[in-house]
């Protein structure tokens, strides 16, 4: 048995909100909670992200929002709407979207918990890497909308574009 197997046999699973809380506490990330939500602050590649897990116990639904301080202005709203759907094409879990209200971006992913509504460490990190390593992949491209004039399909390829080598 590997030490990390050793050290979380015993819990096999928290209530969602209080996992990814004990999650943030052993990264030393700040986050604060309500009984359905909690809301912290992570370092991506790129900036600083807001991840939320929103709990709904009736339905055993977990939502993580991970929003990565992105407003779309209205001039570019039509661009970066364009641009979303590019981009989910490229998503196996979650996806992107922009809030009407205040044209905010923000990736969001739900899982369905089983019937005892727990979740595992295990899970908890692969959620909140998931929702920053996909955030990190194509904050780029909204960038390149933004700031750099490019059409969604040029933003999304140059943000695509992988490095060869080594810096």
């Amino acid at each position: 048995m590997r030490p990390s197997e050793e050290r979380y046999e015993v819990d096999q699973g928290a209530a969602p909100l209080e996992m990814l809380i004990a999650l943030f506490e052993a990264r030393g990330w700040p986050c604060e909670s309500t009984q359905t939500e909690m809301s912290g602050e992570i370092q991506g590649s790129w900036t600083k992200y807001q991840l939320r897990g929103i709990w709904r116990p009736d339905d055993m639904v977990l939502q993580i929002l991970c929003l990565p301080d992105i407003r779309i202005s209205k001039d570019k709203m039509a661009s970066a709407h364009e641009l979303v759907s590019l981009v989910n094409e490229q998503m196996w879990l979650g996806h992107f979207d922009i809030w009407s209200n205040g044209g905010v971006l923000l990736y969001r992913n739900g899982t369905m918990l089983g019937d005892d509504g727990l979740l595992s460490l295990g899970q908890a990190q692969a959620l909140v890497e998931i929702a920053v390593d996909e955030c990190d992949r194509f904050y780029p491209a909204f960038q390149f909308i933004l700031w750099g004039g490019r059409t969604p399909e040029e933003a999304l390829e140059d943000a695509m574009v992988d490095a060869a080598g080594e810096a």
